[in-house]
C-alpha cells in the first residue's frame, strides 16, 4: 500500500493577484525541492522560481507585460479600447448555450504547445520537481500542460480560478490527458465537459477561501457564522431586512439578530493587480471623507503590492484631511511581498462589511458572507464572474463613485446589503481549500454541495 503524501507542490504564476491568491489558502500543505533551500511554506511561481532559465523568464515576462500595459491603456479613447478588445478576443469565453461540443482547439492553446514542444518551455521546472515527484497543484493552465508534456511523474491537478473558463484551460487533446481539474463552480464543471475533459477527471470543489476566514476544519464554521452575524447587523441599521427574514437568519447563523450597533460600516476597496482602476478609489475617498470623519464609515484602501498606488492613495488622504484618521477611520493596506499582503488583506476582511472590487477571483469571497460592490469588468472572464454574482444574489454594480456617500447610505437603509451578505453565505461554497486538500492528500473526492447550478 502506497503511503499517502502529506505535502504537494503549489504552483502559480505571478501575474496580477488571481492565480497567486487562489494558491495562498493551500500554503500550509506546500513543498519545495530540497535543492532550493527554501524555508517552507512557499508558493512556487512558474515565472519567477529560483534558477528559472532566462529564455523561460522572457517568455513569461512578454505575456505579463503586454496584458498589464493594455489593461492600463484601456482608459484611453479609441486606441486603448481597441487594443483591449483585441486582447480580450483571444481569451474570450464563448456562450454556454446552446449546449454543444466545444473541444476544438484554439490559437492561444496551439501557441503554448508550440513553445513547450519546440522551445522546451517549462521543462526546467518540471525536471526540478521530478527529483521528488509529489502531487502538483497549479492555479494556471500552462504549468499543467508543461508538467504533462515534459513527463512529470506525480499526479497533476489544475485549479480553475474563475466562475467560467475559456478553452485555453484545457489541453489540445483532453480525452487523453491525465490532468485532474478542480472546478470552483458547477458552470466550470459543465464547461470542462464541453471542452472534452472526461467527467472522472473533474472534481467540483469550490474556490479555496483562506482557512483563517472560514474555520479550523471542514465542519467548523463558527468563525464565519460569527463574522457574518456582526456584518448583517451593521449593514441593516433600520432593521428592515432582519424583520423580514429573522427566522431564516437566526436558524442559518445560530444567533439572535436583534439589536443595533454604533460601529461604523467598514468598506474595503481592492484595486486589481494591473492598477487600472485607482481613480475609483480617489472618487470614493472624496465622497466618503465627511462620513469617515464623523464615524459612519471606515475605509480600507487595498493598494496590494503597488508602492505607486500606495503613494497615490496617501496623497489623496492628505488632500481631504484624512491623514489624521489613519488607523481609526481609514487605512491603506500595502506590502511589497505578495504572500504577506494576502495575509494582511485577510485580516482586514475579518472586520469588513462590504468588499468593493472588480469581479475577479474575489467574486468567490462572497461565500464569506461579504456583499460585493462590483467595479467595472476587465475581460471576458470578469463579465461571467459579474453575471454569477448577480445569479447568486451576492453582488451589485457600483453606483457613481463620486456620489458614493448618497447611494450607499440609501442601500444601507433599505437592507439590501444585508440580504446580499446572507445570499453569499448561503449560496457560495466556503470549503474549497478543504475539499482540495482531501482530494490530493487523502484521495477523498468529496464535492461542494450548494443550490446553484452556476
Amino acid at each position: 500500500m502506497n503511503e499517502l503524501p502529506s505535502k504537494a507542490y503549489i504552483v502559480a504564476v505571478d501575474m496580477g493577484y488571481g492565480h497567486m491568491r487562489a494558491a495562498y489558502p493551500l500554503l500550509d500543505i506546500s513543498a519545495t525541492p530540497l535543492s532550493w533551500n527554501i524555508r517552507e511554506p512557499y508558493i512556487i511561481s512558474a515565472n519567477t522560481y529560483p534558477g528559472i532559465p532566462k529564455k523561460d523568464q522572457k517568455l513569461w515576462q512578454s505575456g505579463r507585460g503586454i496584458y498589464e500595459w493594455i489593461s492600463r491603456m484601456r482608459e484611453l479613447p479609441f486606441l486603448g479600447e481597441r487594443l483591449f478588445a483585441a486582447m480580450n478576443y483571444f481569451q474570450r469565453i464563448d456562450h454556454f448555450y446552446p449546449k454543444r461540443d466545444q473541444s476544438k482547439t484554439m490559437f492561444q492553446l496551439d501557441y503554448i504547445y508550440k513553445l513547450i514542444h519546440k522551445k522546451g518551455f517549462g521543462k526546467h521546472l518540471i525536471h526540478e520537481l521530478n527529483k521528488n515527484p509529489l502531487p502538483l497543484i497549479t492555479t494556471f493552465f500552462t504549468p499543467a500542460f508543461c508538467a504533462e508534456e515534459h513527463g512529470y511523474k506525480g499526479p497533476i491537478y489544475c485549479l480553475c480560478t474563475d466562475t467560467d473558463i475559456s478553452r485555453a484551460w484545457v489541453p489540445q487533446h483532453p480525452k487523453n490527458s491525465r490532468i485532474i481539474y478542480f472546478a470552483p463552480s458547477h458552470r466550470v464543471c459543465e464547461r470542462l465537459k464541453a471542452y472534452g475533459v472526461p467527467e472522472e477527471k473533474i472534481i467540483t470543489t469550490g474556490f479555496p477561501l483562506p482557512k483563517e476566514l472560514v474555520g479550523k476544519s471542514m465542519k467548523d464554521l463558527d468563525l464565519i457564522k460569527s463574522v457574518t452575524h456582526r456584518r448583517i447587523i451593521r449593514l441593516d441599521p433600520t432593521g428592515k431586512f432582519r424583520k423580514k427574514f429573522q427566522t431564516l437568519v437566526s436558524e442559518t447563523l445560530g444567533r439572535d439578530i436583534h439589536g443595533s450597533t454604533s460601529e461604523p460600516v467598514s468598506i474595503a476597496f481592492a484595486i486589481g493587480g494591473a492598477n487600472a482602476q485607482f481613480q475609483i478609489g480617489l472618487d470614493v475617498i472624496e465622497s466618503l471623507a465627511p462620513d469617515i470623519k464623523n464615524g459612519k464609515f471606515r475605509l480600507n484602501l487595498i493598494a496590494g503590492v503597488s508602492n505607486k498606488i500606495y503613494g497615490i492613495f496617501e496623497k489623496a488622504l492628505k488632500d481631504h484631511g484624512l491623514d489624521l484618521y489613519r488607523g481609526k477611520g481609514v487605512d491603506i493596506i500595502y506590502n511589497p511581498d505578495k504572500v504577506t499582503y494576502f495575509a494582511e488583506f485577510d485580516e482586514v476582511l475579518l472586520d469588513t462589511d462590504i468588499l468593493w472590487t472588480k469581479p475577479s477571483e474575489l467574486a468567490f469571497y462572497a461565500g464569506l458572507g461579504l456583499p460585493i460592490l462590483i467595479a467595472p469588468t476587465l475581460g471576458s472572464q470578469e463579465e461571467y464572474n459579474q453575471d454569477w454574482l448577480h445569479v447568486v444574489g451576492a453582488g451589485i454594480g457600483q453606483g457613481n463613485p463620486r456620489y458614493t456617500r448618497e447611494w450607499l447610505s440609501d442601500w444601507l437603509e433599505s437592507g439590501i446589503l444585508s440580504e446580499m451578505a446572507l445570499n453569499g453565505y448561503l449560496n457560495v461554497s466556503k470549503k474549497g481549500a478543504y475539499h482540495i486538500e482531501a482530494a490530493v492528500l487523502r484521495g477523498e473526492h468529496s464535492e461542494m454541495q450548494d443550490i446553484h447550478l452556476v
